[in-house]
C-alpha cells in the first residue's frame, strides 16, 4: 500500500526546503565576499559579512513565510538597509585626519543587499551582486592604485602648508613684508599671517604664515623659504605640510 503526504505536510516541506536554499545561498554569497575582506584583514571580515548577508536573508524570508506580500517584503528590506547603515557607521573611523573604513561599510551594505535578494528568491541577481562586489574590491582596487600612482600634478588636490620664521623683534615688519612680497612674486596666496613672541628667547619673534596650494607648487614654497633664510635677522626657517585633500567641487 503506497504512502502519500497530505497537502499541509507537503506544503510545509516545500517551504522548508525553499527557506534552506535561500539561507544557504545568502550564506555562500556572504562567505565569498567575506573571504576577500578577511584576507585583507579588514574590520568587517568573514564572519561579520556572512552574518549580515544571512541576517538580511532571514528578515526577508520572514516576510515571505508570513505572507506579507510584495509591499511587506519591500518594507522589511528598507528596514534592513537602515539597520545595516548603523552597523556600517561603526566600522568607519577617523585616523590622523583621514577617514578609514568607508569601503568596508559599503561592502557591508552590498552584502545586505545580496542577502535580501537571496531571501526574496532572486538567486541570479544575488550571484551577480556578489560578483560585482568581488570585482570592485579586487580588480578596481588595482585600478585605483594605478590612478593614485600617477603624477600628483594631474590630481585635483590642495594641501595646507605652515611656514615658520624666527627673527629679531625689530625686523618683524621687514620679514612680514618680505613674506608678502615673496608670495605675490611666486605667486602664492596665504590664508593667515601671524606673529608671536618666542618663549625663552627675549627679543625674538615667530612669524607664521598658513598657505593652501597644490602640491606641485611646493617647490615655490621651498624657494621662498630659502630666500627668507638669507635675511640677516632670521635665525630659523621651517615649513610643514598637512594631508592633501580634494579641492571642493
Amino acid at each position: 500500500m503506497g504512502f502519500t503526504l497530505c497537502e499541509p505536510t507537503s506544503h510545509f516541506l516545500s517551504m522548508t526546503i525553499e527557506f534552506v536554499l535561500r539561507l544557504l545561498a545568502a550564506f555562500a554569497c556572504g562567505v565569498a565576499i567575506g573571504l576577500e575582506r578577511q584576507m585583507r584583514q579588514r574590520t568587517a571580515g568573514l564572519r561579520t559579512i556572512t552574518l549580515v548577508a544571512s541576517g538580511a536573508c532571514l528578515f526577508v524570508t520572514l516576510g515571505v513565510l508570513t505572507g506579507t506580500g510584495t509591499g511587506g517584503i519591500t518594507q522589511i528590506a528598507a528596514y534592513v538597509v537602515s539597520g545595516v547603515g548603523f552597523l556600517g557607521g561603526g566600522v568607519i573611523m577617523r585616523d590622523k585626519g583621514s577617514i578609514q573604513g568607508i569601503n568596508t561599510a559599503a561592502t557591508l551594505w552590498c552584502s545586505a543587499a545580496v542577502g535580501v535578494l537571496c531571501g526574496a528568491g532572486h538567486y541570479g541577481p544575488a550571484l551577480a551582486g556578489t560578483a560585482v562586489v568581488l570585482l570592485t574590491n579586487t580588480v578596481l582596487r588595482e585600478v585605483s592604485r594605478t590612478i593614485n600612482a600617477t603624477p600628483v600634478s594631474n590630481a585635483d588636490l590642495v594641501r595646507e602648508y605652515i611656514l615658520t620664521i624666527v627673527c629679531r623683534e625689530p625686523d618683524e615688519i621687514h620679514i612680514r613684508t618680505a613674506i608678502s612680497n615673496s608670495m605675490y612674486s611666486a605667486p602664492l596666496s596665504f590664508q593667515s599671517l601671524m606673529s608671536e613672541d618666542v618663549e625663552g628667547e627675549p627679543g625674538r619673534i615667530r612669524v607664521t604664515a598658513t598657505l593652501r596650494l597644490h602640491p606641485k607648487d611646493q617647490s615655490k614654497l621651498e624657494q621662498m623659504a630659502s630666500r627668507l633664510s638669507m635675511e640677516q635677522s632670521v635665525s630659523s626657517v621651517s615649513w610643514t605640510a598637512k594631508e592633501a585633500e580634494p579641492t571642493p567641487e
